[in-house]
């Protein structure tokens, strides 16, 4: 069993209790995995792995993804979201043009802190476990991509809803604190909805609740840009000894099968086999 389950979660669950909940729907002892985590109070796009598509975190992980996410400005707490202890206010509430006015400094490559209630790894420890302990949390600002940010609307009169497409590793409520102090004030994210990431979108999501096995999605569907190529029995087989295997193919990456079987994911180049991901 091998392929992807598209879940739309709901608020209220960690992504971890997604996982346990599609293991039921598989063979026993069948690897699953999530692919970027989702908070409790977010909902959206959570891609499910299984089986040996699970060898694909760090192909995956590189993709684009695509956010609602609102902001309310003048408060700040200690997990940068509305499920936190209010730690800060503000009387300063931008205006929707101020806003716009600061979104360009926030496009492109920048240097992000994350927050101190996240899943980042301080000497073996997640950072969220020190931080709820009381203990010190030292983290170091990391290189994001935001590949577009728009102002969408303002719900309220503190209050702003924005779409972002960003790449692997950012963190929205870190992004609304930041926009927040380009301003002057203070901000918290009070709601989060993954609507894309790569090949998987919230429009062709399944609820978890209606998730079925009918619902798993081939390697194929999630890697559209890769070219089918069939490979012979004794060409697998020396790929499997860790021999090079010489392929008269253009350059590029390839989803390779024998006897209708998915093997494995290639990468040519100089017509050789330089990069492999086994999935059998």
């Amino acid at each position: 069993m091998i392929g992807f389950f598209n879940v739309n979660k709901p608020q209220g669950i960690t992504s971890a209790q997604v996982v346990a909940k599609v293991k039921k729907l598989c063979p026993k002892g069948t690897k699953v995995g999530h692919f970027g985590t989702l908070d409790p109070m977010a909902s959206g796009v959570l891609p499910i792995a299984v089986g040996r598509a699970t060898r694909l975190f760090n192909l995956m992980q590189n993709k684009q993804k695509q956010y609602i996410a609102t902001f309310k400005f003048g408060v700040s707490t200690n997990t940068l979201d509305a499920t936190g202890e209010i730690d800060g206010n503000s009387n300063i509430i931008p205006t929707k043009q101020q806003i716009l006015d600061v979104l360009p400094k926030f496009r492109g490559k920048i240097m992000q802190m994350p927050p101190n209630f996240s899943a980042k790894m301080i000497n073996g420890k997640r950072a969220y476990d020190l931080a709820r302990n009381g203990k010190e949390v030292i983290l170091k600002p990391c290189e994001v991509e935001i590949f577009e940010i728009i102002l969408l609307e303002q719900t309220s009169k503190d209050e702003f809803k924005f779409s972002i497409t960003c790449g692997s590793g950012t963190y929205i409520r870190s992004l609304g604190r930041d926009i927040a102090k380009g301003l002057n004030s203070l901000a918290i994210m009070t709601s989060l909805v993954r609507t894309k990431t790569g090949a998987f979108k919230l429009e062709e999501a399944t609820n978890l609740n209606d998730l079925t096995i009918n619902d798993l999605v081939g390697i194929d569907v999630v890697l559209p840009d890769y070219k089918k190529v069939e490979i012979s029995d004794a060409n697998l087989l020396l790929l499997l000894q860790g021999k090079t295997v010489k392929f008269n193919l253009e350059d590029g990456n390839y989803l390779v099968y024998n006897n209708d079987n998915i093997q494995l994911l290639l990468n040519i180049k100089d017509k050789c086999s330089n990069n492999k991901i086994w999935l059998k």
